[in-house]
């Protein structure tokens, strides 16, 4: 059965410690544990990759030949302003991969499919296609008049199988390769040695815009480097192509403050485990002010004629319960 790692390890290991050497830093969201890691003994899932959904199962493996070693080259290229095809394929590779593979990612794309079901069931039974519950649930107060009281209550529960978006985020990886790879991107250089970038569990963060169309995202992809990938939505991504003609970018040296607010978004998105090079006395603290947050897909019904419109939306939610 194979170690899968849903975060390439040639990313990880440009997060190792200068001073631990083979190693780097990492803290726990969850526990604020802190412990010392290699590459290969984190972020890894027996058969992680193997997808039964999918005709076939392991085709996502044969998608990473062409976006892992390519990685640390892409790095160099992004860094030496010397931005090409290939440049741009791995990187959103790369991207596309860990919001599709990673735990997080799965989650992520749950919330969408269960409000799917909830409100089609619920469109069902207003149209009798489906029978009222049994009785014998309510006579053991477990049931309600409905199926949507039953699934109000919290009786029943939509449960949706990880492994299904999962083998969604397969099967369009490409497509979604290609919309990143159309996007305008901001190059974002750190030059301050005291605030290098983290990486984590789903390096993947999301920034809100002025527009709520619009949710940026910061990747980081070395201490020293990150991008945001900003959508513009003036692009049709039906014909988004893999010669990148849409792409764009800028590159600039961020200050201290924003290479602080990256690693802030950094924190909140990650799911449980931050990873760092430098043990630095304000890792700790920064980690566990930011710790009690997550990427949710937050999901809004508008009624229509036939039914109801969901529309989802991702957003940082924080997760800490709230005293009343």
């Amino acid at each position: 059965m194979p170690l899968d790692h849903y975060i390439p390890q040639v990313h990880l290991r440009n997060f190792y410690s200068r001073v631990l050497g083979d190693r780097m830093y990492a803290t726990r969201k969850s526990d604020l544990k802190s412990f010392t890691p290699n590459s290969k003994s984190v972020c890894g899932i027996n058969d992680g990759s193997t997808n039964a959904y999918l005709k076939e199962d392991r085709s996502i493996e044969e998608f990473l030949k062409t976006i892992e070693p390519k990685y640390n080259e892409a790095l160099a290229k992004l860094i030496e302003d010397k931005i090409d095809e290939q440049c741009i394929y791995t990187i959103s590779g790369f991207v596309a991969y860990v919001i599709s593979c990673s735990p997080a990612g799965m989650r992520i794309q749950s919330g969408p499919l269960k409000s799917s079901v909830e409100t089609v069931a619920a469109m069902m039974e207003a149209r009798g296609l489906i029978p009222p519950p049994p009785k014998e649930l309510k006579e053991l107060g477990l049931g309600g008049e409905s199926l949507v009281e039953l699934l109000d209550t919290g009786a029943v529960e939509v449960k949706v199988d990880p492994k299904f978006p999962q083998a969604i985020g397969i099967n369009s990886i490409r497509r979604s390769l290609a919309i990143f790879g159309n996007c305008r991107w901001d190059i974002l250089l750190n030059d301050f040695n005291q605030s290098p970038f983290f990486t984590s569990d789903f390096p993947a963060a999301i920034e809100e815009t002025r527009d709520r169309l619009i949710i940026n995202r910061i990747v980081p992809l070395a201490p020293n480097l990150a991008i945001r990938i900003r959508p513009d939505l003036t692009i049709d991504k039906d014909l988004a192509d893999f010669s990148f003609a849409n792409f764009s970018c800028r590159r600039r040296s961020i200050s201290q403050n924003e290479a602080v607010e990256i690693n802030r978004l950094i924190v909140r998105c990650t799911e449980d485990t931050v990873f760092y090079r430098d043990d630095s006395a304000w890792v700790q603290r920064f980690i566990a002010k930011n710790r009690h947050y997550r990427v949710e897909s937050g999901i809004s019904k508008q009624p229509t004629r036939n039914g109801s419109l969901l529309i989802s939306r991702l957003k940082i939610v924080e997760t800490r319960p709230r005293h009343t």
